[in-house]
Parts: structure tokens; sequence; C-alpha cells
């Protein structure tokens, strides 16, 4: 079935009811994202890709909300969100990181080479059609891609919410493999 000619909102219900959901969370994942700045795309587009996530099985982590039991009135706070967000990292499973932006976000770039450096799945959503690198083959940042192989990378990379939950993307792939 395609979905090309329908509102986003239906996407959303058909994506919901397909097979794709587990009958239980079977692995957890990072939402590393700069959504949470901005009150319209905290109130639109996060539940969106959230949800999409969710739909498929998946356990989402995502910070602005995890974080918001810290006093930020209080000093100590920033050391707080940081150790906070460090340790979701390294709890999770993978990391989903939106990276739009020229460059992206400096906080999803700390937390996308904390994963990385981890040795966890990682998967890039951009639909950001600028391109911010200096290499022919890459998008973005050559380091970004050290995380993915170097053959297929691109289906570790995600350009429209559509592909989200494709059955021939990786994320896809790695949620329903054993490991």
């Amino acid at each position: 079935m395609s979905l090309e000619l329908y509102p986003l909102e239906h996407k959303l219900d058909v994506c919901l009811n397909e097979k794709i959901r587990k009958t239980k969370v079977s692995k957890s994942l990072y939402l590393a994202n700069p959504y949470g700045f901005s009150l319209q795309q905290k109130s639109t587009l996060l539940p969106v890709i959230k949800e999409i996530l969710e739909s498929m099985g998946l356990e989402v982590w995502e910070p602005f909300e995890r974080n918001n039991q810290i006093d930020f009135s209080k000093s100590g706070w920033a050391y707080k969100v940081g150790q906070a967000d460090y340790r979701d990292v390294r709890e999770t499973d993978g990391t989903f990181a939106i990276v739009n932006g020229c460059p992206p976000d400096e906080g999803v770039m700390v937390e996308l080479g904390m994963a990385i450096a981890l040795h966890k799945p990682t998967f890039l959503f951009r639909d950001d059609f600028r391109r911010c690198t200096d290499s022919e083959t890459y998008p973005l940042n050559l380091m970004l891609f050290t995380g993915l192989p170097e053959q297929n990378w691109e289906d570790y990379y995600y350009t429209s919410i559509d592909e989200i939950s494709s059955p021939a993307k990786a994320l896809y792939k790695w949620l329903n493999s054993a490991g």
C-alpha cells in the first residue's frame, strides 16, 4: 500500500496499526535531538518521530522528556543533565540522531560521538536538504559516518519521516535481528 498521497496523520495511523508493532519492547533507542529547544518542534515534529519509533516496538528514551525532573533553577543542573544524557546513551541499545542544521546541533553531535565510541548502532535522520561537508561521499561531516558501515551507509541514513519504519532500512532490520 503506497502512502505517498495521504496526509501525515493518515500515514502515522497506518504505521501504528500495521503488524510492525511488537508484542513487547525488544530494544531501547536514545533519540538524540535538538527539538526540545523549540516549543513548536517539541509539540509537532518530536511526537511524530517518537510515535513512529514506538510503533515499531522500540522503547524510546527522549532526553528532554527524561530530564524534566531536574530543577533548572539550582546550581549544578547542567552537570546533572550531561551525566543523565551520557548514562542514557550508554544504557540504551542504539541511538537515532536528528542531525538537521548546518552544522547540526552540538549536543546531538556529542551524543552521537558517545554512541559511536561505545560501539552502539547509530541511525541518522536528516530532512534538511543543505550539505555540510567537504566530502563528495557524505552529506555531513565524515566523522559521523564512522559508526556506519562503509558500504550501504545510506541504509542507516533517513531523509524523510516515511523512511523511518521502512523494512528496507537498517533500523527495521536491526530491530528485528537477534542481537
